[in-house]
């Protein structure tokens, strides 16, 4: 089990790249994984498969989302993607530098002052302290939370809190964002605001890809694009519509079986 820590998960260390698949995938993909398997070992020794053979790329630049029933297997694949876990086998490219965003704001958002927290990250860049201010107003700016600046992180709602864990990320200028489920803990509210300054910031933001995993279709209207994956599987990826369309089909049918 990976323990959550207070950390951007941009700091952490990463797995070796292949340069020469990178420099070919570098101007299509930021995300290219291929065959990735990943296993763990129970207390009785037993070998317990969690990813299978899984292949999936996510085009430079857009918005993607990872959906699938609990327990498939997402939320290992992104931390896999971020560098958190080491797959068993495959090849994978991620660009650099990338970011992980926690589903829980509050295993991240570790400052007590919104623009203190935002400019956590970039102490290890060498910024001049103009550079950082400009950088935490842009970020800031970019997920609607620029008025906020001054505010004590302990007064902010849960949708607001995950609002400046993405700032942070953005505020390193990240290439790659990777979300884990980023309104499981949110209302109704404030699951609408914080994609809504996710989808604002892909936009503002030029050369960012994001990867969002959700277990909610309706989110699929903000995305580009997407993947669903069942029992550790990537079945199916494509443009939104696509998936979306894919799924409610499979919902049917497992309905219509379950009345039969």
């Amino acid at each position: 089990m990976i323990q959550s820590v207070c950390v951007r998960a941009s700091a952490l260390p990463l797995p070796p790249i292949d340069s020469h698949r990178n420099a070919a995938m570098a101007n299509s993909f930021a995300i290219d994984a291929q065959n990735l398997s990943y296993s763990v070992v129970s207390k009785q020794g037993k070998i317990l498969p969690i990813l299978k053979d899984c292949s999936l790329q996510v085009p430079s630049g857009q918005f993607w989302m990872l959906l699938g029933p609990n327990g498939c297997g997402k939320s290992t694949l992104l931390k896999i993607l971020a560098g958190l876990l080491s797959p068993d086998d495959g090849f994978l490219y991620v660009e650099r530098p990338r970011s992980f965003v926690y589903q829980n704001p509050d295993h991240q958002v570790v400052m007590p002052t919104v623009e203190a927290d935002v400019a956590f990250g970039l102490g290890k860049l060498n910024l001049t302290p103009n550079e950082i201010k400009t950088r935490v107003a842009k970020a800031l700016d970019a997920v609607g939370m620029y008025e906020y600046l001054k505010k004590p992180v302990h007064t902010l709602s849960g949708g607001q809190k995950q609002r400046v864990a993405t700032a942070g990320a953005l505020a390193e200028a990240c290439k790659v964002l990777l979300l884990d489920e980023l309104t499981t803990f949110l209302d109704e509210t404030d699951q609408i605001g914080v994609i809504k300054a996710m989808r604002n910031s892909m936009d503002t933001s030029q050369g960012i890809t994001a990867l969002w995993v959700t277990h909610r279709l309706e989110e699929l209207e903000f995305a580009d694009g997407a993947v669903y994956m069942e029992d550790g599987r990537i079945v199916r990826q494509g443009d939104a519509t696509s998936i979306r369309k894919f799924i409610e089909d499979k919902l049917t049918s497992y309905v219509n079986q379950i009345n039969l």
